[in-house]
């Protein structure tokens, strides 16, 4: 814990925030399209209406980010996960006891709250805290719970909801956040090295034996605001997890719709988060090499853009299998891409906040989304028209993301014009 053991703390506290992230991500991002059928049978409700609930959870989720991020900046990624997991858990077993629509917007909304407390912005903001020189692999390995998520959760839950039902499948997610969460914050989670006298990234200690504290630097919030790097790039990633999380939530109902059963359209995902495991394990240790990210995620938007086209073209056999070799890829970096870019272009001291107001703005996405995708497919009886509209929102963020790329980093130009300003 102190340092003199071989073995760098921030290695645990990264194999702890993957099982984390697997099981917050499998138990919710991942499972929304298992519960579309079983609540469109049971309560007669459209697909608009389902997709509708899952929107309006993460309305509520982005908007409470730049809260989050200010908990987590001035109290610690620890206490957020703790309590956040707590809260969680009891939301979940009121979700099951869900029985009329306004209740379910209701519910999702509550649960919303506290699962961003606990899940996406503290653990970002705790590996980047532990690591800087490699924060690339590390936030590489981090992906891959978001990855285990898909591969493992996914079929565990749709077994869980085809014996216990969805309700049941609510229950069970209750029960095994608090279970896990809650044990890791309190036993495992330390906010940064300087809690057990180590320091970022492992580095040994001066020939006195101490370590120098770190000491957080970067921009505001309020000055990562003035600049026009932080819009950019803002709406480019809004857009992209838009075309992510609309897949996300309708893929599913899609294979189904083409006459794939529900366990092999399951199995699809299921297999697709695995490989994704590799995707993003490379795509974080070429991160660090990368000076900048925005043309790296460049090349992850044309890999999703040829996995729709290849929906487009086909979605048969051929054209499922193209996709998927496409979209493992593209995808693949998605969720290291914000806590690659922010430290960069902003720093580290007010990183939760400026997360959490990023949030705000991809949520406009997330929640506009799988809505519109769940109406068109009311309204056409096919996803047709819904890849197309996935495909122009990935180009879309391929042009900003090549703006972005042409602004000078905030954080780059504060510390060049700061000599001057000393003088």
């Amino acid at each position: 814990m102190r340092g003199e053991r071989n073995t760098f703390y921030g290695w645990w506290i990264l194999a702890g925030s993957v099982i984390a992230m697997a099981l917050g991500s499998g138990v919710s991002f991942w499972s929304f399209g298992l519960y579309i059928e079983p609540l469109e049978t049971e309560f007669g409700w459209s697909r608009t209406e389902v997709t509708l609930g899952f929107s309006v959870s993460l309305l509520v989720s982005g908007l409470t980010g730049p809260f989050v991020g200010r908990w987590v900046d001035a109290r610690g990624p620890r206490s957020a996960i703790v309590v956040g997991a707590t809260l969680t858990g009891a939301t979940y077993l009121l979700l099951a006891t869900t029985s009329e629509l306004w209740q379910w917007y209701a519910y999702q909304s509550i649960n919303a709250v506290f699962r961003q407390l606990m899940f996406f912005i503290p653990f970002q903001a705790l590996i980047s805290r532990w690591f800087d020189r490699r924060r690339g692999i590390a936030l590489g390995v981090l992906g891959t719970g978001f990855s285990l998520g898909g591969f493992v959760v996914v079929p565990l839950m749709r077994v869980v909801i085809d014996a216990y039902g969805w309700d049941g499948s609510f229950i069970f997610s209750g029960i095994v956040t608090v279970a896990v969460l809650v044990p890791m914050g309190l036993l495992l989670v330390r906010n940064s090295p300087a809690d057990i006298g180590a320091a970022v990234d492992g580095e040994p200690p001066a020939r006195d034996g101490s370590h120098q504290p770190r000491v957080l630097t970067g921009l505001t919030l309020g000055q990562a605001l003035r600049t026009p790097f932080f819009w950019v790039l803002a709406l480019a990633m809004m857009l992209f997890f838009f075309g992510v999380f609309g897949w996300l939530v309708h893929m599913v109902p899609f294979y189904e719709s083409v006459g794939i059963s529900r366990g092999v359209a399951a199995a699809l995902v299921s297999g697709a988060a695995a490989f994704g495991i590799l995707s993003r394990l490379v795509f974080g240790a070429l991160a660090d090499r990368i000076p900048r990210i925005e043309k790296a995620a460049m090349g992850l938007v044309a890999f999703l853009m040829a996995a729709m086209t290849a929906l487009i073209l086909d979605s048969g056999t051929a054209g499922i299998a193209v996709f998927l070799v496409f979209w493992i890829v593209g995808s693949g970096g998605g969720p290291l891409l914000e806590p690659l870019l922010l430290p960069r272009a902003f720093g580290l001291a007010h990183f939760g906040a400026i997360l959490g107001t990023f949030a705000v703005i991809e949520t406009i996405g997330l929640i506009a989304s799988p809505v519109i995708a769940g109406a068109i497919f009311d309204s056409t009886g096919s996803y047709d028209w819904v890849l197309v509209m996935l495909f122009a929102a990935f180009a879309g963020s391929a042009v900003l993301l090549y703006i972005a790329s042409r602004l000078p980093l905030p954080l780059t130009t504060q510390l060049e014009s700061t000599p001057a300003a000393g003088e």
